[in-house]
């Protein structure tokens, strides 16, 4: 198994978890949601990520969660369950659900707050891949775990047989070329936008489809059919709203929500310990938002399953 056994590729979302004003997770308004990133043209589900908000779930509602997206899916997409754990018995477990849940794959991070060497990393990979034969997607976000997958040792992890890809979010453009350079022979590498696919990427899992419209997967479209100007330009304005999110201390999952919220999306609430953000940021961001091109979002084009 490597990259040549699965067809990941291009703009792929990772999905939000809306959750109603008292903390319960909101299916119906999942549902949409997925259906609304379909329709502006993702080519692959995330789902129990970090956008998804993953440390406030149970790991029977993330399996619940894989079931559901893999069911208003219908198999359009393939979906990717996040199986990310500081245990490797709970990222076990998890994978096994994203297995039987019939996800195409499982996404791995490392252990976080723990500071595991690299060998130490390597046995909790090879242990999930032992125990449950589900494609890996290995997730690199070291501003949030704690422990990098650095270049050397995603070329390590790439020997493993049921990886095949990375979701690579160092936010180092050289972290991420010297990735591609060491194990992209072997393994699918996500991220870095319009830049990370002038050097190789396959594509990306990005946010901006929760809340934006078809611009959101466009860059990538233009891309590939040579268009660079366009391609350049969709990264620059997804950027400039990215960066709206941050602004003024405000909390990035937070923010995409209220931005879903802003604009007929199906954000919903986050869950304890986040909370809703408050004015005068609200107004705030649905000025500067609207001046980077948000929209109110269009209708569904079909009735969502029920």
């Amino acid at each position: 198994m490597d990259k040549r056994s699965v067809d990941w590729h291009g703009p792929c979302v990772a999905l939000v978890t809306p959750f109603d004003s008292a903390g319960a997770i909101d299916e119906t308004a999942f549902r949409l949601n997925v259906e609304l990133c379909l329709q502006n043209g993702v080519t692959g589900l995330l789902v129990s990520g970090c956008t998804g908000e993953f440390w406030a779930l149970s790991n029977d509602e993330r399996k619940r969660l894989f079931r559901l997206c893999v069911d208003a899916a219908g198999g359009r997409v393939p979906v990717i369950g996040g199986a990310g754990a500081i245990r490797t018995e709970d990222a076990i477990e998890l994978a096994d659900g994203a297995r039987e849940a019939g996800c195409a794959g499982a996404m791995i991070l490392p252990p976080f707050f723990v500071k595991p060497s690299a060998d130490d990393i390597i046995v909790h990979y090879q242990a999930v891949a032992d125990a449950v034969r589900i494609p890996i997607l290995l997730y690199n976000i070291p501003s949030a775990t704690g422990n990098a997958l650095t270049p050397p040792l995603v070329d390590r992890l790439a020997d493993i047989e049921t990886v095949v890809a990375i979701k690579e979010s160092s936010f180092d453009f050289n972290n991420f070329y010297k990735t591609i350079e060491r194990a992209g022979d072997r393994i699918r590498v996500f991220g870095q936008g319009f830049p990370g696919l002038v050097v190789g990427a396959s594509g990306s899992f990005h946010v901006h489809a929760n809340y934006w419209d078809a611009r959101s997967c466009e860059g990538y479209r233009a891309f590939r059919k040579g268009d660079m100007e366009r391609a350049r330009a969709l990264h620059a304005q997804s950027s400039a709203i990215e960066a709206t999110f941050v602004e003024n201390g405000r909390n990035y999952y937070v923010s995409v929500k209220t931005a879903m919220n802003l604009f007929g999306r199906p954000g919903g609430y986050p869950r304890l310990p986040l909370r809703p953000l408050r004015e005068p940021h609200v107004s705030e961001m649905r000025s500067k938002l609207e001046e980077r091109g948000l929209v109110d979002a269009p209708p569904l084009q079909a009735a969502v399953a029920e």
